[in-house]
């Protein structure tokens, strides 16, 4: 199994795909390989990546929280948060990061206060704070007008310190930070796919550039950091590839393929 992160790993920095990086993974896939791309990114960002690899592969999308069939285009699991246990822990962020502003994804869109900006013009319903959790949502999104992910990372983490172990608190790029229910993450989607196809961990070799994706090359037999990766994504992956823009992803790919006995 070949399993990816999209967003700063297979996508250059223009945000696009190389031809190349394409041919791997279509190639991969006509050698037998499951190949999966795992993604912070809702199903419904989905349609342009699934068109330009030619519908190849599955997608673990939302962090783990949705199992994706990029052939089909339809959502095959999800995974969603308690409702209970999501109020609780918006209320605590809400208490403690008053100018946070907050939106829920769900697979069907997503829902956002009116003060919180989106990344993509479509796609989202706006509601008030306490409309936001009346129906289960794969995750909590939140944003603060000053302060950086990172920084609304550490914040998050000490306002709900005692439901901790309730939810799973991450980030990627951009100022957001993404909360899932407990023990989802990308590892978490990546390994129910493995294991519905017999293949083991130490199978599998996982790409990846932010934090957000450390799980998931924790539990692949070989992690993989692209040269342009967050410091922390460097330092957990067992190898470095070359950046995004120079297909990093391909290379170790078409080494692979080269390798593989037939």
């Amino acid at each position: 199994m070949i399993a990816s992160d999209i967003d700063g790993t297979l996508l250059r920095t223009d945000g696009t795909m190389s031809e190349r990086t394409v041919a791997a993974l279509r190639a991969a896939e006509a050698a037998g390989i499951t190949v999966v791309l795992c993604t912070g990114r809702p199903p419904r960002w989905m349609k342009p990546i699934a068109e330009v690899t030619g519908h190849t592969g599955l997608a673990v999308c939302a962090n783990g929280a949705i199992v994706y069939d990029l052939h089909t285009e339809e959502v095959v699991e999800e995974f969603p948060m308690d409702v209970d246990i999501a109020r609780r822990i918006a209320a605590a962020l809400r208490a403690a990061l008053p100018d946070a502003q907050f939106a829920v994804e769900r697979s069907t869109g997503m829902l956002r206060e009116p003060s919180y900006v989106p990344i993509a013009p479509t796609g989202h319903v706006e509601a008030p704070f306490e409309e936001l959790l009346l129906e289960p949502m794969v995750k909590i999104i939140a944003k603060h007008p000053g302060m950086t992910s990172t920084e609304l990372h550490r914040a998050a983490h000490d306002a709900i310190s005692e439901l901790a172990e309730l939810a799973e608190t991450t980030y990627s790029s951009g100022s957001i930070i993404e909360i899932s229910a407990a023990g989802i993450t990308k590892a978490f989607g990546l390994e129910r796919l493995a294991s519905e196809r017999g293949i083991d961990a130490s199978d599998v070799v996982a790409f990846g550039d932010m934090p957000n994706d450390v799980p998931m090359l924790a539990w692949a037999g070989r992690g993989v950091a692209v040269g342009n990766a967050h410091p922390d994504v460097i330092a957990a992956a067992d190898d470095v590839t070359l950046s995004n823009d120079d297909d990093g992803v391909a290379v170790v790919i078409e080494e692979l393929l080269a390798t593989r006995p037939r």
